[in-house]
């Protein structure tokens, strides 16, 4: 029997893991009170907002994957606002900037997050806004054991938000001085906020008008208001210089939450799906399409042929990311040639025993000119980061001061299901929005300022994100939730998840459990962008035998420490109701919860 760090869950009545304990026992909360999975997955992410400040807040981001008892597939919620009006090349380009700042007022877009859980809550919840929300505003005032890494990021970023961010100082440093880990941390300002919104609801007849009550409040009314207003404000940036913000009140009002189908491919008899070409999720499938022709399955899970032939693939998935993936409503995508068998099996080819250390996108009619534009893109040297926290790096092996997401998987009885990764407002990248208790998100640095691309910056338009919740039916019939924070290396790690649990058959929490890698052979996503060719971090529970072979096939080996890279979760639901889940041990807080 494998040894697990945990016991893979099992039960009949509800599944709920997130990156945090509390918000995952929420989750369960809600199932007990007789909410369903999206109940459940609604307050789990308003708690996250409070309990991992550092890692999302409530202006941030949330794409999400729905699969409602009795559907035949999953479908997205779309939380991935946009681009505000006068967010344009021209505009940028005349502030003195040739690449988006990885924080600060420029490097936001239309707050998402919200809205995507309220279409959520409103359209297959049976909870109403007040019970959802009442854990979040709990913590939020009467506090909630701060993490240590949240802790270590506001000591960290304290010199800057006293010169620099005083709204931000008011909310993360109470009485002047850094909070010390583990000690109660509240934050009224935001408990005000959500008061204020469910007041707003007061005199609303149902459930579902409430609903629509605070989603007027927060995109026509006070928190609309109170972001008009600030983002007039210069603020220091990761550029070095101090710039006002572009997104408007007009902007709040005109975007809202939209679904859309999910996209999927089959991979020896499973199915999987993830967001659109708007996201990252793409490469996943891809990498699975070009995974086709080989006998993964054959491989040692730890062996040094199968990290090396996974890591060969991402690079070629990855590389079509950054050549042709940005938002299909502005940009012709090849989604269904990059999607296709044939051009997988026709990338497969490319991979060789020896580590690539060259970007290659696909050479694909009519859109040879991104491939060369993303080549010659890799090749820019990145700028130095100053100023505030930029980015979405990953784990405890980079810095304290860069920003990461967080994850929510839940299945109920009747068989309803969410994945769900949450991101972008936190902390360290952009200052608190006096009155909300909350910082704006960062995700326009997704945007390139040059001209011409799928990925380039434009009004109304959806960056091209790094957030891939997803979603697996296995050849059984189980369904599959599942994702993980950690920005570009987000469909890494969840490629190698499914791969051990679907091809080695090892449990969710052996597949979790079991050591991880990933490779910084892109082009970055967060600013400063860089690439590094041939580059693979690996955790050293792969053994020195499987890392020697690595860097003798040419890999440039950045070792981890060990149990660093990755916060998996996932639940599961078989068709005669068995429910599972499990979360990674990395970090000490995810948790899965169930029964």
């Amino acid at each position: 029997m494998t040894f697990t760090t945990r016991p893979e869950l099992s039960g009949t009545f509800g599944m709920a893991a997130s990156t945090h304990w509390l918000a995952s026992s929420v989750g369960m909360k809600m199932l007990e009170d007789g909410g369903n999975a999206f109940d459940a997955a609604v307050a789990m992410g308003f708690v996250l907002n409070v309990v991992e400040p550092h890692l999302n807040g409530p202006l941030g981001d949330m794409p999400a994957l729905i699969w409602p008892a009795g559907a035949a597939a999953p479908s997205v919620i779309c939380g991935q606002g946009v681009a505000p009006a006068a967010a344009t090349i021209a505009h940028y380009r005349g502030e003195g900037l040739d690449m988006i700042p990885g924080s600060g007022p420029l490097a936001t877009v239309v707050p998402g997050a919200f809205d995507a859980w309220m279409v959520m809550l409103r359209d297959h919840g049976t909870l109403t806004l007040e019970t959802v929300l009442a854990p979040a505003i709990h913590y939020a005032r009467a506090g909630h054991p701060l993490l240590a890494r949240a802790a270590a990021v506001i000591a960290d970023m304290a010199p800057f938000f006293h010169a620099e961010w005083p709204s931000s100082a008011r909310v993360w440093l109470p009485g002047g001085a850094a909070p010390r880990a583990g000690a109660l941390f509240r934050n009224p300002e935001l408990a005000d906020c959500w008061s204020r919104l469910l007041a707003e609801t007061a005199l609303a007849p149902n459930r579902e008008a409430g609903i629509e009550a605070a989603r007027n409040a927060f995109h026509q009314g006070f928190v609309a208001q109170a972001i008009d207003a600030f983002q007039r404000k210069p603020a220091a940036d990761a550029s070095g210089q101090r710039h006002a913000g572009v997104l408007t009140g007009d902007d709040m009002a005109r975007w809202w939450a939209s679904t859309e189908p999910a996209v999927a491919v089959d991979h020896h008899g499973h199915r999987v799906w993830t967001c659109g070409f708007w996201g990252q999720g793409p490469a996943l499938l891809q990498a699975l399409q070009i995974l086709a022709p080989v006998d993964i399955a054959a491989m040692d899970p730890c062996g040094p042929d199968f990290v090396h032939t996974v890591t060969e693939t991402l690079k070629l998935a990855l590389a079509d990311r950054d050549a042709f993936y940005g938002d299909p409503d502005f940009s012709a995508i090849p989604d269904r040639h990059l999607l296709s068998a044939t051009y997988g099996r026709a990338r497969a080819a490319l991979i060789g025993q020896t580590a690539s250390d060259r970007l290659r996108p696909g050479d694909i009619d009519g859109f040879s000119a991104l491939a060369r534009a993303a080549v010659a893109r890799a090749q820019r040297p990145a700028p130095a980061r100053q100023g505030p926290a930029t980015g979405e790096p990953t784990m405890a092996h980079l810095a304290d001061r860069r920003g990461d997401t967080v994850h929510i998987d839940v299945a109920d009885r009747w068989g309803n299901m969410v994945s769900a990764t949450p991101s972008g407002g936190w902390l360290q990248s952009s200052p608190v929005v006096p009155h909300l208790g909350a910082p704006l998100n960062s995700r326009a640095q997704m945007f390139w300022l040059d001209d011409g691309l799928p990925a380039s910056l434009a009004p109304g338009r959806r960056p091209r994100t790094t957030l891939t919740p997803a979603m697996a039916r296995r050849d059984d019939g189980t369904r599959l939730a599942f994702g993980t924070p950690g920005g570009d290396q987000q469909v890494q790690w969840m490629l190698v998840f499914l791969l051990r649990h679907l091809g080695h058959g090892q449990n969710l929490q052996a597949a979790i459990d079991a050591p991880l890698f990933h490779t910084a052979h892109l082009q970055a996503s967060f600013f400063p962008r860089g690439f590094e060719p041939a580059h693979l971090m690996a955790e050293p529970g792969l053994g020195a035998e499987t890392l020697d072979a690595l860097r003798a096939r040419g890999h440039r080996l950045d070792m981890a420490q060990p149990w660093s890279l990755g916060r998996l979760t996932a639940v599961s639901h078989r068709p005669d109701g068995l429910l599972k889940g499990a979360a990674t041990p990395r970090m000490m807080q995810a948790y899965a919860v169930g029964r």
